[in-house]
C-alpha cells in the first residue's frame, strides 16, 4: 500500500515539476497549462482508490490544483506556500457561496430529522413493515428502486432519505451495503435528470435555451427538454439495468464479491459494517418500551416532500415575479397552477434553500410529535437532532473539498482542454456518441454534471446544427449532452450525489465507487453502441430504445452470475 501511495505522489510531483519546467513565465501573463490541467482530477481520482481515504484525496487534489496554477507566476517553492493559502481560501468561497451553504444545512438538517424518526422508532416501523412486503434479496431490492423513483423531485433528498430508510431492511436480507448504494445511486441523478417537474429541469431547460439562440433559434425549450427524453440512453438503461439485477438476482465483476459476503454474513453480525455506521446505529436506537408508530415517519417524511413541493413552487414564483422573463410571468399570472407554470416556478427555485426549510420544518413536526408522545422532552429532541447532524459532518467536509476541487479545475480549464481535443471534425452520426463520451469523460473528472452540461451545451448545439440541418439530430445531441453528464454525477468519486448515496447507504465510499463503477460503464458502453450510433444513423428511437433496453437485461442475464438467497428466508 505504502509503495502504491508513494508512486502516485512521485507522479504527481513530477508532473507539476515538469509543468513547472513547461508553463512558468512569472510575467502574470495568460497560461495554456495544457495536459497539466488533469493533474487534480488524476491525483484526486487515483489517491482515491489507492488510499481509501476520500478527504486526504481530495485535499492533495486541491493542492496539486493550486500548485500548478502558482507555477506560473512563481518560483517552485514559493508556489507550495501559495497552493497551502489557496486551499483555504478554495473552501471558505466555496462555503460562501449560498447554493452551497443551502447544500450543507440540507444534509445536516436531513441527518438530523433521520435521527429523530429513528429515534421515535418510525424508521424501525417502516423497516418492519417493508421487511414483511420483502421476503428475501429480490423484492428488497425492487423496493428500493421504486422508493428511489418516487423521490424524482431531487437527487440529493432521494441519496439521504431512500438509503437510511432500506438500510436496516437491506441488512436483514443480507443485501450489501455497496449494492444498496448503488441502487440509490442509480434512481437519484439518473430519475431527477429527467423528471418533468425537478430540481433540475430549470438548469437544463435554461442550457437548452441558450445553445438554440447561439443558432439564431427561438423556441419553447421545455419541449425541446420533453423531445430530448427518448435519447437520454443512461438514464433510462440505468433504470433498466438496475431492475434487471435486482429480479434475476444476478451480479457480476466487484459487486458479485460484495453480494456472495452479504450472504454469507451473520443476521447478528455487524463486523464488515464500518465503525461510524455501527456507532451511528446504536446512538439511534428507539426509546425503550415506546408503541412502534410508522406515522413517526410518514408525518415527518410527507411533511418534508410537500414543503418541498410548496417551496419549490413558490420560491420559484417570487423569483420569477422578481427579475423573470416577461413569458413566464404572464404563464404565472394567468395560469399560476398550471404544468406550464409549475415547470417555470420548480426551475426557477433554489433548491438547496427550500429543502432546508422543508428539512426545518419536518424536524420541528418530527420534535413536536415525539414530545407530544412523551418520547423525548424538548431538550432530548434537539440532543438527537444535532446527533443526527453529527453522522454527516464528515459528508459535508467532502462535500467542501469537492466544491474546492471544481473551483481549481475550472481556473485550470480542464474542462475545455477535454473538450478541444475531441472536437475536431468528425462524421456527423458519431457527434451524439462522441459528445456522449465526452460529457462522461468530463463530469466523471470534475465530479459535476452541471458543469459537464454548461461547457458542453454551447458547443454541441451549434456543432449539430452545422453538421445538419434535420431538428431532429439537434436534439438528439441536446440529449447525448444531458445524459452523458449524467454519467459522472452518478458514479465518479469526487460527485456529490456519490458521496451522499454511500453516507446514506452506510458503505465505504471507496467500495461504492469501485462496485459500482464497472455497471456505470457497461451500461454506458450499450448507450452508444445501441443507442447513440443506431439513432445517429438515422434508425427510430422507437426500435432503439427497445433493443437497447433488451440488450441491458441480456447483459445481466448472460454475464451476471446467481447470488444465492439466504437460506434463512425459505423458512419465513
Amino acid at each position: 500500500m505504502k509503495k502504491k501511495v508513494g508512486l502516485v505522489l512521485v507522479v504527481a510531483v513530477f508532473m507539476v515539476f515538469a509543468a513547472s519546467m513547461n508553463f512558468s513565465n512569472g510575467d502574470g501573463a495568460a497560461v495554456n497549462y495544457g495536459w497539466f490541467t488533469l493533474v487534480p482530477p488524476v491525483v484526486s481520482i487515483l489517491l482515491a482508490f489507492v488510499t481509501k481515504n476520500v478527504i486526504i484525496s481530495l485535499f492533495i487534489g486541491v493542492f496539486s490544483g493550486a500548485y500548478v496554477l502558482h507555477l506560473a507566476n512563481g518560483s517552485l517553492f514559493f508556489a507550495v506556500m501559495q497552493a497551502f493559502l489557496s486551499v483555504v481560501n478554495y473552501a471558505l468561497t466555496s462555503l460562501a457561496d449560498p447554493w452551497n451553504a443551502g447544500i450543507i444545512l440540507q444534509v445536516l438538517t436531513i441527518g438530523g430529522l433521520i435521527a429523530l424518526m429513528t429515534k421515535m422508532g418510525g424508521a424501525k416501523a417502516v423497516a418492519a413493515v417493508l421487511s414483511n412486503k420483502a421476503k428475501g434479496p429480490r423484492s428488497a431490492q425492487v423496493i428500493t428502486w421504486i422508493l428511489g423513483i418516487l423521490m424524482f423531485f431531487d437527487d440529493y433528498a432521494n441519496s439521504l432519505i431512500v438509503g437510511p430508510v432500506m438500510r436496516p431492511v437491506t441488512d436483514e436480507k443480507r443485501i450489501s451495503r455497496e449494492k444498496l448504494a448503488f441502487i440509490v445511486d442509480a434512481t437519484a441523478a439518473p430519475i431527477a435528470g429527467i423528471a418533468l417537474i425537478s430540481t433540475w429541469v430549470g438548469y437544463e431547460v435554461g442550457l437548452i435555451k441558450d445553445g438554440y439562440e447561439a443558432i439564431g433559434e427561438t423556441v419553447n425549450a421545455y419541449s425541446i427538454f420533453i423531445q430530448t427524453l427518448p435519447y437520454r440512453f443512461y438514464n433510462f438503461l440505468m433504470l433498466v439495468f438496475v431492475l434487471a439485477t435486482a429480479l434475476l438476482l444476478k451480479e457480476f465483476g466487484p459487486m458479485l464479491n460484495a453480494e456472495k459476503r452479504a450472504r454469507k454474513r451473520n443476521a447478528q453480525d455487524a463486523e464488515d459494517l464500518s465503525v461510524v455506521t455501527a456507532t451511528e446505529l446504536d446512538e439511534m436506537e428507539p426509546v425503550e418500551g415506546i408503541k412502534l408508530s410508522v406515522w413517526n415517519m410518514v408525518i415527518p417524511i410527507g411533511t418534508l416532500i410537500i414543503a418541498a413541493f410548496v417551496g419549490f413552487y413558490f420560491n420559484g414564483y417570487a423569483a420569477i415575479m422578481e427579475s423573470g422573463e416577461a413569458a413566464a410571468i404572464e404563464v404565472l399570472k394567468t395560469s399560476p397552477v398550471s404544468l406550464l407554470a409549475i415547470q417555470e416556478a420548480f426551475g426557477a427555485s433554489d433548491a438547496s434553500i427550500v429543502l432546508f426549510q422543508a428539512a426545518l420544518l419536518a424536524s420541528i413536526v418530527a420534535m413536536t410529535m415525539g414530545v407530544s408522545k412523551k418520547i423525548f422532552t424538548w431538550g432530548e429532541a434537539v440532543d438527537t437532532w444535532i446527533n443526527g447532524m453529527k453522522s454527516l459532518i464528515v459528508t459535508g467536509a467532502i462535500l467542501l473539498l469537492a466544491w474546492s476541487l471544481s473551483a481549481v479545475i475550472g481556473e485550470l480549464g480542464t474542462a475545455e482542454f477535454l473538450v478541444s481535443l475531441l472536437s475536431d471534425s468528425m462524421p456527423a452520426f458519431l457527434l451524439p456518441s462522441i459528445i456522449f463520451i465526452l460529457g462522461s469523460i468530463i463530469s466523471f473528472a470534475t465530479g459535476t454534471s452541471y458543469g459537464a452540461m454548461g461547457i458542453l451545451m454551447p458547443l454541441a448545439i451549434p456543432l449539430s446544427a452545422a453538421l445538419s440541418n434535420d431538428p431532429e439530430f439537434i436534439v438528439m445531441t441536446t440529449g447525448a449532452v444531458l445524459t452523458g453528464a449524467i454519467f459522472g454525477d452518478h458514479c465518479s468519486p469526487i460527485s456529490d450525489t456519490t458521496i451522499l448515496s454511500s453516507m446514506g447507504a452506510g458503505a465505504d465510499h471507496l467500495e461504492h465507487v469501485k462496485t459500482q463503477l464497472l455497471y456505470a460503464i457497461v451500461v454506458a458502453t450499450i448507450a452508444v453502441v445501441f443507442g447513440f450510433i443506431p439513432v445517429g444513423l438515422g434508425i427510430s428511437i422507437w426500435i432503439v430504445m427497445p433493443i437497447a433496453m433488451i440488450v441491458t437485461v441480456a447483459t445481466v442475464y448472460f454475464f451476471g452470475k446467481h447470488v444465492e438467497e439466504p437460506v434463512t428466508d425459505s423458512s419465513k
